[in-house]
């Protein structure tokens, strides 16, 4: 008998909604920050995110390594979009995943969810913490992919400031001592 997994998470991001939006759905960009995917790519040849396109993806180690396919829908560039596997695999029957972003000042609410129909009751419960687990390191990762970038930015600022006080001080010291040697 299978089992509901219904598992939801909201969290502020430092973002623009269409910038988060393509980091969480392309799946190329996806697996270079998320460490819950290996691979991530679309079948055929006409790789791109649009409704009904159908992807490929694997989990890493922590999550069983499967491997499933999954079809895009309820694309709403920039506020939603999700996808729904095609196929069970695992000990999972099905799978959908949604995120939504909601634009407000200073960055966009995301909300993340996953809902899962486990095909045995007995192991409904160990699915369902390492489901959370991933839906929480997800949003996390995000968190940090987008604040690594503004902070490299701000590091970046920080040291051209920093050289700049260096030269201004080191001008000032100079015209000190010629200040000195006029005297």
């Amino acid at each position: 008998m299978s089992e509901e997994i219904r598992i939801k998470h909201t969290i502020p991001v430092r973002a623009r909604p269409d910038i988060l939006y393509r980091l969480a759905l392309e799946p190329g960009r996806r697996v270079t920050w998320d460490k819950n995917y290996v691979s991530g790519a679309y079948e055929g040849s006409e790789g791109r995110l649009a409704n009904n396109a159908l992807v490929n993806f694997k989990f890493a180690r922590n999550l069983l390594g499967l491997k499933f396919q999954a079809r895009y829908g309820q694309l709403q560039a920039p506020q939603r979009g999700g996808w729904e596997s095609v196929a069970p695999f695992g000990p999972i029957e099905k799978m959908t995943q949604s995120w939504n972003f909601k634009a407000m000042p200073g960055g966009t609410e995301v909300t993340f969810g996953i809902n899962a129909r486990v095909r045995y009751r007995w192991a409904a419960r160990q699915v369902e913490r390492i489901v959370n687990n991933m839906v929480i390191s997800t949003l996390m990762a995000l968190q940090k992919q987008v604040d690594a970038q503004g902070a490299q930015l701000m590091e970046d600022m920080g040291k051209e400031m920093a050289a700049k006080q260096k030269a201004e001080q080191k001008a000032a010291r100079e015209a000190a001592k010629a200040a000195r040697r006029k005297k």
